[in-house]
């Protein structure tokens, strides 16, 4: 998907990709067929795929099987939006579907949505000769959003599923200006290379850890974890840091506590990321360390960017 951001619109006409951020991105005709029109009318609990940037191709999957969408709720807006009323914008849809979705989506998964978490609220909307027609229901739906903006498969119910923000080992984020966009092949470059997931829970079995006791334990647990994910690399030689997530007491009251260990690197006047090409396992291979020097470490951003 290009230009799909958290909040995207699909039009219910099947008709045009809408998102908000930079104004109005991606777009192109959907036709009518039959798979199509029962996924933009399908009910809470259907699962929503499609392979073609037009989404020319959308249908409903089984929840197990790979999606981009999961419908939450169908969620009415006539008292606000009664017959003979304009079609709000694209900016209203997207204040609109924060409104209004993200208490069903909290009621469908039966626990708190987390705010900062992996998977975000998005809309279906009606299109113009539907909404011309009187039609005023909204699907509200989950999906997971790169850092970049492009839709992540998911595989079974969102419900059964951690809301943390994180990676598998071995995947690379690219690098978008100076900060982090889409998975990217690590022969490419990019920003991030993530190393291992941890569960903070592993060490803080009680209440929520500060951020700071976070960063203490996080630092020698990630160090361990990337010698174990590239056993004998030298991040200092190369210019590399290694980093992590950190988590939110938000995020910890909705059950995120997977945090993601990562390698990075920054540019000289630390304004931000620099490009990073290659995988650090194979740079291991390539130039095994001499020293024993540990690794240069910092602490990132919360959110699992």
């Amino acid at each position: 998907m290009v230009g799909v951001f958290v909040g995207a619109i699909l039009a219910l006409s099947l008709s045009v990709a809408f998102s908000w951020g930079d104004g109005v991105l991606g777009g192109g005709r959907v036709d009518e067929s039959p798979d199509a029109k029962a996924s933009f009318h399908s009910p809470a609990g259907s699962c929503l795929f499609w392979a073609q940037a037009d989404v020319s191709d959308i249908h409903l999957v089984p929840c197990d099987q790979p999606h981009l969408y999961e419908v939450t709720a169908v969620v009415n807006i006539a008292d606000k939006y009664p017959a003979g009323v304009p079609s709000p914008n694209v900016d209203q849809w997207r204040s609109i579907a924060m409104e209004r979705c993200t208490d069903p989506a909290q009621k469908y998964l039966g626990k708190p949505l987390d705010p900062y978490g992996k998977f975000t609220v998005s809309a279906l909307r009606p299109g113009s000769q539907e909404w011309q027609d009187g039609d005023r229901d909204m699907r509200c739906v989950l999906q997971w959003a790169a850092p970049g903006g492009a839709l992540q498969p998911v595989k079974g119910k969102v419900a059964g599923q951690s809301e943390a923000g994180v990676w598998d080992p071995g995947t690379c984020l690219a690098l978008a200006g100076k900060t982090v966009g889409n998975p990217i092949e690590c022969g490419q470059p990019h920003a991030y290379e993530i190393v291992a997931t941890v569960d903070l829970k592993k060490k803080f079995t009680g209440g929520y850890p500060s951020q700071d006791d976070q960063a203490h334990w996080l630092d020698t647990e990630c160090s361990n974890n990337v010698q174990a994910y590239a056993g004998g690399v030298d991040l200092g030689a190369q210019k590399l840091i290694l980093t992590w997530d950190t988590r939110e007491q938000e995020s910890w009251d909705a059950g995120s506590t997977l945090v993601n260990c990562k390698v990075g690197a920054k540019l000289p006047d630390n304004s931000g990321l620099a490009p990073i090409t290659g995988s650090i396992k194979q740079a291991a291979q390539d130039a095994p360390p001499a020293g024993g020097q540990p690794p240069a470490s910092s602490a990132a951003p919360s959110g699992g960017g």
